[in-house]
């Protein structure tokens, strides 16, 4: 019912940046929150940044002040911008629509999309 596509993924040394974009599209009315998780080799899923459809965030401890989350609500799309990156930032990094509200048919759902690589070199 809702499709996620995640762009901008990719190497990069410590202390550079990258951008992440991620496009949601299907019959959407509204998407209650967007956000960005990422799953390091042997680790689980944990919560990178968070945004409400009225522009709250939240952020994990260890990206705050380098990491800035936004989203466009007109286009069903959310960006994370990732500064001063370091190497326990490498990860796979999944785009999260939560409590996405469709029209045809009426549902409200969780989704993930399939998910971008991001390295990091030191």
């Amino acid at each position: 019912q809702v499709q996620l596509v995640e762009s901008g993924g990719g190497l990069v040394q410590a202390g550079g940046s990258l951008r992440l974009s991620c496009a949601a599209s299907g019959s959407i009315f509204r998407i209650n929150y967007m956000g960005w998780y990422r799953q390091a080799p042997g680790k689980q899923r944990e919560l990178v940044a968070r945004i409400t459809s009225g522009g709250n965030t939240n952020y994990a401890d260890s990206v705050k002040g380098r990491f800035t989350i936004s989203r466009d609500n007109a286009k069903n799309t959310v960006y994370l911008q990732m500064n001063s990156l370091k190497p326990e930032d490498t990860a796979v990094y999944y785009c999260n629509a939560e409590r996405a509200v469709t029209i045809a048919p009426v549902l409200t759902g969780d989704y993930w999309g399939q998910g971008t690589q991001v390295t990091v070199s030191s």
